[in-house]
């Protein structure tokens, strides 16, 4: 199976059962053989969502738009309701980026690790739907001393008003726990909480313009001095003394888990009692995810990225779990209208834009598998260095140094550093590089700090890699210190078992690769093979054939069929022809586009442009189209090799501008469309003349080759022949005419 499968010898568009008994014994034989060498491999994972019919900025190139926090909550109450029953929903600010005026939001559902009940116990029908009776205006002062009253404290509540919305009533209550006290002298079950009046002027009793919850737009510049800047909020909105079930909003002071799963109860408490026979609705709950959560919750999180909806899923301590998790999001989304793919030309579909990034740690930062297995990571890294199908097959179609995943020899252009950097951790693993870590034999600070210099795109950043360490251990970054390596080069596909797929191989690649006889002992320098004959699609298919085969001679075999869909998905074939024994197959092949200047955007900031105008096609041929026949590309004739003496196929590619938009790179030169592809086939007289027996012009989209019927042709056996790839290449490239 060296050569990829031929689209009209093959039935790799056919749809096949999914054989899940199978993988799932795959996925134990792999995670089996980890266990036995004292690894317990999390995974995590980052699928990105898309309307069934994405309309708006916010489906295409923003991260938030007016559609997509609603179709967010949709979907975390239908996982609520579904997957997650009695889980607590909260709104939280996420990150901020430049150019954007506030932090993006996310939405987090927490609930208990598992074997253990929900962290809040909601009154039904409060938690997760919407019945119940809303808290008007009228009722909020009283229901916030009743909550004083049950945490034990007397709240001190501020109204403030809302500039932008003035049926909005808004209570600020400082709301924190007393940490004055001798740990001995606390009872973990009744924290002392403080509440400390807020004596604000009345001038300053209202919030920002900016947009948001309340909580994020106090004006905490007038607080006192000496107290904590933790402020519970209380939020109605009303009009004409009418309130909608589920418009009051509690945003939450930052606390810890344990004392905010303590103030989260009586909240909830307070819902069932608040008035005989017609309870509260539950409020909307948004706040700061504690920085301790993580280690008594499972928590799922949707957020806002450009053109699509993220979702991080909780740690998955199995694959089962992990693929688990990705038939029950695409139900669930399903439901409220969302999927894993876009709608492409000629009913193609296409990956939605966003990644769906896969992620591994450990069961907590103490059973870590990386931290004292330098050798075995070093292993892995250079084991994706020497197969690039790894970080090309599976991504989207900007790759190389310019996209969001670049690989490491390809950021920093030079294998010294990366080579030097591998076999300084490895030298870290020196006397026992095969059996289990000494219990001191820490080396996360050391592997850290060595590899995320390198595994950064050529600005820096850290988390544009193929493979990224900025959640590794960086003391010095927020969220830095987790464990976690995550593999970027991996885009949202339209098919659950085909993500499920590349988890599994990962994993048994983790497997695989815990004997040192299975890792590279050196960085392959690819030199310009990498972006000539590596983006093809042939090679890329051949490369990952060498991966599976690899695996099953050591056990652990994996059943290719999902990854033939997939690469058949991935670069359909844009012309199919055959007449006996000659045929001829054409598919798209990748091209890494280049980066262009710092372009100024609205608002004042610069954005940064890949140039999208070039392609790539891949044309292969059987050894009787290649001793019968002849190809004219535009009129000018293609080099077609002969089969080398075992049969095998030498790649050819080509290379052409498809359309030409500012910015751009080279604008001198014009788009080469349209592609016109002429067939010709030895004549049986003694002549031995040439005759045109099929015609073909890829349309405007660069999707398919249409056959066309024409009189003539221009140029047809008087121009020359196309350029040859320079020695070692196989891509003709149109512009060197």
């Amino acid at each position: 199976m060296s050569q990829p499968p031929v689209h009209h010898h093959s039935s790799v568009h056919a749809p096949t059962a999914d054989n899940q008994p199978e993988r799932a014994s795959a996925a134990a034989a792999a995670e089996a053989r980890l266990r036995a060498a004292g690894i317990h491999l999390t995974l995590g994972g980052e699928p990105t969502y898309v309307p069934f019919e994405p309309e708006g900025a916010e489906w295409s190139v923003c991260a938030d738009g007016p559609t997509k926090l609603p179709i967010a909550q949709r979907l975390a109450r239908e996982l609520q309701q579904q997957v997650w029953p009695g889980s607590t929903l909260l709104y939280c600010p996420g990150k901020r980026y430049e150019g954007e005026v506030n932090p993006r939001w996310a939405l987090r559902l927490i609930t208990g690790l598992e074997g253990s009940p929900p962290p809040v116990r909601w009154p039904e029908p409060c938690q997760p739907g919407d019945l119940g009776k809303p808290l008007t205006a009228a009722e909020a002062t009283a229901w916030l001393a009743d909550l004083g009253a049950r945490l034990g404290v007397e709240l001190h509540p501020v109204e403030l008003s809302d500039p932008l919305d003035p049926h909005r009533r808004v209570w600020a209550v400082p709301l924190t726990i007393d940490d004055a006290t001798p740990p001995e002298g606390r009872d973990p079950e009744h924290p002392a909480w403080l509440a400390v009046p807020w004596p604000l002027a009345k001038a300053h009793r209202q919030l920002s313009g900016a947009p948001g919850p309340a909580g994020l737009r106090l004006p905490l510049e007038h607080f006192p001095d000496h107290a904590p800047r933790q402020v519970l909020t209380l939020e109605v909105i009303e009009s004409d003394g009418a309130v909608a079930a589920g418009s009051w909003d509690l945003f939450l002071p930052p606390l810890l888990s344990e004392p905010l799963e303590l103030l989260l109860q009586a909240v909830a408490d307070g819902l069932a009692d608040a008035v005989p026979g017609a309870p509260l609705a539950a409020p909307a709950l948004s706040g700061v995810l504690p920085s301790d959560g993580p280690g008594r919750w499972q928590v799922l999180g949707l957020t806002a990225d450009p053109g699509v909806l993220e979702v991080n899923l909780p740690v998955c301590h199995s694959w089962a779990e992990y693929d688990g998790w990705l038939r029950r999001l695409e139900m669930a989304c399903t439901t409220v209208g969302l999927r894993s793919w876009k709608s492409a030309g000629g009913g193609r579909q296409e990956s939605t834009g966003g990644g769906n990034h896969l992620l591994w740690g450990g069961a907590s930062l103490e059973q870590n598998p990386f931290f004292g297995r330098p050798a075995w990571l070093s292993g892995i890294l250079r084991f994706w260095q020497h197969h690039p199908s790894l970080g090309y097959l599976f991504s989207g179609a900007c790759v190389g140094p310019a996209s969001q995943a670049p690989r490491p020899d390809e950021a920093i252009g030079s294998l010294f550093d990366l080579e030097l950097a591998y076999s300084c951790i490895e030298q870290a693993d020196a006397g026992n590089p095969d059996g289990p870590p000494d219990a001191g034999a820490d080396r996360r600070s050391l592997i850290g700090e060595t590899l995320r210099h390198l595994h950064a795109d050529r600005s820096g950043n850290n988390h544009r890699s193929e493979i990224s360490f900025d959640k590794f251990w960086n003391p010095g970054a927020p969220a830095g210190c987790l464990g976690l390596i995550e593999f970027r080069a991996l885009e949202s596909l339209p098919r659950v078992e085909w993500s499920s797929a590349i988890a599994l191989l990962w994993s048994s690649l983790a497997a695989h690769l815990l004997d040192p006889r299975h890792r590279p002992e050196q960085l392959r320098p690819w030199g310009t093979e990498l972006h000539d004959r590596m983006l093809l699609p042939s090679q890329l298919w051949a490369d990952l054939d060498t991966v599976l085969a690899a695996l099953a001679e050591d056990g652990l075999g994996l059943d290719p069929t999902p990854f033939q869909q997939l690469w058949d998905w991935r670069f359909p074939p844009l012309l199919d022809w055959q007449d006996g024994a000659a045929w001829l197959e054409i598919r798209p092949a990748l091209e890494p586009w280049p980066l262009i200047c710092d372009t100024p955007v609205e608002g004042g900031f610069t954005s940064r442009f890949v140039d999208a105008s070039l392609r790539r096609l891949e044309i292969r041929a059987s050894g009787s189209f290649r001793d019968h026949h002849h190809l004219r590309l535009n009129g000018r004739l293609l080099p077609l090799a002969p089969l080398a003496a075992g049969g095998e196929e030498p790649p050819l590619a080509v290379r052409y501008r498809h359309h030409r938009l500012y910015p751009c790179m080279h604008p001198a030169i014009e788009p080469h469309m349209p592609l016109e592809l002429s067939i010709e086939q030895h004549s049986p007289n003694p002549e031995g003349n040439l005759n045109t027996v099929a015609r073909f012009c890829l349309d405007d989209d660069g999707t398919t080759f249409q056959p066309i019927i024409r009189s003539g042709w221009v140029g047809e056996g008087d121009a020359p022949p196309w350029t040859l790839p320079a020695e070692g290449l196989c891509t003709v490239d149109l512009r060197l005419a």
